[in-house]
Order: structure tokens, then C-alpha cells, then sequence
């Protein structure tokens, strides 16, 4: 019993310490729907452009999320492939983890599971929060995890993005407050907000929000291809047990009817 028991600490203290590693900024609830076709394709493209030149997703091959999504075999291969891999082959990067350790001082992790891992509230708080800092060596920090050793690769359609003060309307109870007699929103100054520069990126904050979340959909998608397809088993084993319920309670009554 003491040998199961020291097993079970062991097993949760990796859970345990990466719980202690989020207590950063309260974090934005995205809502992510890996059925949305058009967000998975966005959000694949997204990642082959903008992720993948440091980032693998080794445990993923090109055909099976071609299928997945609905892209075409020779699309996906001219339009997201840029390694000269095969339609078969894994999404592996070019990098060598030697050269992404002395350049980056540690190799860049490999995504695949990176939504189950960090989850997608955290994923979308993480990619939105870059901000300029030039005492950091890219230039960039980031509001959920701080001193991150990573560039903001989306700068470009993000635009430059700046710690600040702006007017943020007040929350009371999750409810936004108004003022009885004229009826506006009830805002106070705060500072040390996350704040775009007009004009400076490709898009707009909409247009970048909608981007991001179509990349985590897209994240959360490689972290549990078969999501949809267990869904499905699943109501189909739950109306199975539904139909068997019904004749095993009439077949129950009528085993018991005599017996009292």
C-alpha cells in the first residue's frame, strides 16, 4: 500500500507543479470548435507559416490532417509543405535541436499535444499577449509567461502592441456596471493594459483575434484528432444502452411480477 501510495505522488507532482506555474494573469475563456472546417484550414495554414519554422508537429502527418480538415493532397503539399516532405511523412521541421539550442538556448518544443498540455484558454491568453520590452533579447515579453525566450512571430499582423493605461469598463460580480441616469458604461483608468498601436499590423485586432483563435482550433485539433469520432461513438453507445435499458426493464417485470 505504501509502494501504490509513493507511486501516486510521483505520478501527480508533474500536474501538481505545472499547476503552480499559471498563477500569472486571469486568462480569457476562447470558445474553440474543432468541427469548424474553415477555422481548421486557417488555423493549419497559420501554423505552417508562422509556427513551423521552429516548431514541430512530429506526431501528426501531413495526409492525415490533409484529410482531416478538407484540403486537397496536392493543395496541402504546394501550399503548406515548405521541406520537400511527402504527403506520408510526419511534421517534422528542418532545424536541428543542436543549432535551436545555441541559438535559442533551448530547442523549441514540439506542439502536437501543446493544447492538452496548456489547454486553449492559456494557448490564446499566450499568443495575444506579447508586448514590446526592449531590455528582452527579441525585444518582446509576454503577459502569461513572462521572460519567454521566444520572438512574436505574428508582429506583422499583429501590429506593435504596448503596455499602457486605457479606460476598461467596470465588472461587478461578472455583471459590467452602467450609470443609472444616463445609462453609459461605468469605466475607470488602469494601467499596465495591453494596448495596440493603430495601424501598425497587417490586420485588424478583430481580423488577429480570429486568426489566433483559428490557430488554437487548429492546435486543438492535433492534440485530439479523434475528438469528433469519440463523440460520436459515444452517443451512439449511449442510445444502444437506452434501447437495451428498455427491454431489460420489461424483461426484469416480467420475471418479477409473481414474486412478492
Amino acid at each position: 500500500m505504501k509502494k501504490l501510495f509513493a507511486v501516486l505522488i510521483l505520478a501527480a507532482m508533474p500536474a501538481l507543479s505545472f499547476g503552480a506555474e499559471h498563477g500569472g494573469p486571469e486568462l480569457k475563456s476562447v470558445d474553440i470548435d474543432v468541427s469548424d472546417k474553415a477555422a481548421l484550414q486557417d488555423g493549419a495554414r497559420t501554423f505552417a507559416n508562422y509556427c513551423m519554422g521552429c516548431h514541430s508537429a512530429k506526431f501528426q502527418r501531413y495526409e492525415r490532417v490533409a484529410d482531416d480538415i478538407g484540403v486537397p493532397h496536392d493543395l496541402m503539399l504546394s501550399k503548406l509543405v515548405f521541406t520537400g516532405a511527402k504527403i506520408g511523412d510526419h511534421m517534422n521541421i528542418g532545424m536541428q535541436p543542436a543549432d535551436a539550442k545555441a541559438w535559442f538556448g533551448a530547442a523549441p518544443p514540439d506542439l502536437t499535444l501543446v493544447a492538452r498540455v496548456r489547454g486553449t484558454d492559456w494557448l490564446y491568453g499566450y499568443l495575444t499577449s506579447f508586448y514590446e520590452d526592449p531590455s528582452r533579447p527579441w525585444g518582446v515579453n509576454n503577459k502569461v509567461f513572462p521572460n519567454v525566450g521566444m520572438p512574436n512571430v505574428m508582429a506583422a499582423l499583429q501590429g506593435r502592441q504596448v503596455v499602457g493605461c486605457k479606460q476598461v469598463q467596470i465588472v461587478e460580480d461578472g455583471k459590467k456596471q452602467f450609470d443609472p441616469l444616463t445609462g453609459t458604461a461605468l469605466t475607470h483608468e488602469a494601467c499596465d493594459q495591453l494596448t495596440i498601436v493603430p495601424k501598425s499590423g497587417a490586420l485588424t485586432e478583430e481580423q488577429f483575434d480570429e486568426k489566433v483563435k483559428n490557430l488554437v482550433t487548429f492546435l486543438a485539433y492535433s492534440a485530439n484528432p479523434v475528438k469528433l469520432q469519440h463523440q460520436r461513438i459515444g452517443t451512439y453507445v449511449l442510445l444502444y444502452l437506452a434501447f437495451f435499458f428498455v427491454f431489460a426493464y420489461l424483461l426484469k417485470r416480467e420475471y418479477w411480477k409473481d414474486v412478492h
